[in-house]
C-alpha cells in the first residue's frame, strides 16, 4: 500500500497544478475551444528519472502527440545494475502506450493509458542447503508479452520542459518463467519541441 501512495499524491498534486495554469501558456482554439501553444510541437522526449535513481535502470521516452486529446508513446528500458534485489529481474523491455487525455489543454493534465511489453531478464531461484550452509543460486532466462493499463498527469511549462507522472499495470501472457504482474511507476522529466 506505501508503495502505490507516492504516485497517488503525485497525481494529485499534478490535477493541482494544471489546474492552476488552465489559460497560462497557450492560445484558445475557436473551432474546439481547446487550448493548444501553438510554439510548442507535437514530439516530446524525456527519461524516467525515478527508475534511474531507485533500481539503476536506463528508461527512455519518445511521445507523439496524435491531436489535443491523445499520444502514443515508445519506452526503451535498460537494466544498467548487476544488483539482485528481487527474484525475478528485467534487463530489457520496450513498451508502446497510447495515451487519452481527459483535460482542455493540448495533450497535457489527467490521462488514462493502455500498454503492451515485451520484455526480457531472468528469473532467479534462491535454494539454502542447511546441511552444507550454502546457499545455491539458480536463472532462468525468460522472455514475454504483458498487456496493462494505467493513470497519469502530464504538466508542461511554456518553454517545452516536461513532467509526466503515472503508473500502471499489466499482466505477462506467455511464460511461465516470467513474473505474473508487471508494474510501472514513472516519474518522467523531458522536453516537448
Amino acid at each position: 500500500m506505501k508503495k502505490l501512495l507516492l504516485p497517488l499524491f503525485l497525481i494529485i498534486f499534478c490535477f493541482h497544478a494544471q489546474s492552476q495554469q488552465e489559460d497560462e501558456d497557450g492560445i484558445r482554439n475557436e473551432e474546439t475551444g481547446l487550448l493548444q501553444n501553438e510554439n510548442l510541437g507535437k514530439n516530446e522526449l524525456s527519461i524516467n528519472a525515478l527508475s534511474l535513481i531507485a533500481i539503476g535502470a536506463l528508461d527512455l521516452s519518445y511521445e507523439r502527440n496524435i491531436n489535443e486529446d491523445s499520444s502514443w508513446s515508445t519506452e526503451l528500458w535498460f537494466q544498467l545494475s548487476d544488483e539482485i534485489n528481487d527474484d525475478f529481474v528485467r534487463d530489457f523491455a520496450i513498451t508502446g502506450k497510447y495515451k487519452h487525455f481527459f483535460s482542455s489543454n493540448y495533450a497535457r493534465g489527467f490521462y488514462v493509458h493502455a500498454f503492451s511489453m515485451i520484455s526480457s531478464g531472468k528469473n532467479y531461484d534462491y535454494n539454502y542447503d542447511y546441511e552444507n550452509d550454502i546457499s545455491m543460486e539458480e536463472d532462468e532466462s525468460f522472455t514475454d508479452f504483458a498487456l496493462g493499463f494505467g493513470i497519469g498527469g502530464k504538466l508542461i511549462s511554456s518553454g517545452g520542459f516536461k513532467a509526466d507522472f503515472s503508473g500502471g499495470i499489466g499482466r505477462n501472457l506467455l511464460n511461465d518463467n516470467s513474473p505474473t504482474i508487471v508494474g510501472q511507476v514513472m516519474v518522467n522529466l523531458g522536453y516537448r519541441f
